[in-house]
């Protein structure tokens, strides 16, 4: 019998982490090429609607400043050099097109209030709108819902045009947060881990919603719940898991 192969050792594998810059204009532009990549993504999956949605990333060297997509382009045609950048007030600074002001707004409050936010996600998912409806937040049904346990609220109220300091204060210091009429909003440390919050969250709602249609779902317990989230739902997993999203091709359709 041949003899078993050794295992090569764990420092000579490699693994993909958030990557270190040298320069802020390094960072900037990291930023922006994830922020157009996610938004193309988000079309793909079918978080496009008209020209509701945002995608905002605060700028490294100007913290009260954020790139944006312009209003009404679709997500599909956003490149890095699309982006606005806008400041706090909803002015843009760089860029030529205009932003969609009510929308960014919201963003901006979320920002300002959250200084250790990178990025912020809003759009409306069909899953989402419909938990939101239900006045409902993420069960601990799944794994990956349990990566939201305790880390995000429902805003139980519609407002309009919508009060920004309510749902800043609303969202706190969770990861996400269910707005009554509108869906779902999620932040994170880097525009990655924002993105698959959204996705894994509009995931989750729709599993919940499937799973309460076909009879009475069963939640995991307080315990396993939080001991999930703590290794699932910090930003660094959510980074991680986006990966194998962003690296898919793009759609020839």
């Amino acid at each position: 019998m041949a003899e078993q192969p050794a295992p090569i050792p764990a420092e000579r594998l490699e693994f993909a982490l958030p990557p270190v810059f040298e320069t802020v204009e390094e960072e900037r532009e990291h930023r922006k090429e994830r922020l157009a990549g996610a938004l193309r993504l988000f079309a793909e999956l079918g978080f496009e609607e008209g020209v509701a949605g945002h995608l905002t990333a605060r700028d490294p060297e100007y913290s009260d400043c954020y790139w944006v997509n312009p209003f009404g382009r679709s997500f599909t045609r956003v490149a890095p050099e699309d982006l606005l950048l806008v400041d706090g007030d909803g002015r843009v600074v760089r860029g030529g097109q205009r932003v969609n002001q009510l929308a960014f707004a919201v963003h901006a409050a979320v920002h300002r209030a959250r200084p250790d936010v990178v990025a912020v996600a809003h759009t409306p998912t069909v899953h989402g709108r419909a938990l939101a409806a239900l006045g409902e937040g993420i069960a601990p049904l799944t794994q990956e819902a349990c990566a939201f346990y305790e880390d995000h609220a429902v805003l139980d109220e519609y407002r309009e045009p919508p009060d920004c300091g309510l749902i800043a204060r609303a969202l706190g210091g969770r990861k996400a947060l269910v707005l009554r009429g509108r869906g779902l909003l999620t932040v994170g440390d880097s525009v990655d881990a924002a993105a698959w919050w959204l996705v894994s969250m509009e995931r989750a709602a729709q599993v919940q919603l499937l799973a309460r249609a076909a009879g009475k779902p069963l939640a995991v317990d307080h315990r396993s719940a939080l001991a999930t989230r703590e290794r699932f739902g910090t930003d660094l997993a959510g980074w991680v898991n986006f990966q194998p999203l962003r690296q898919r091709p793009a759609s020839t359709s």
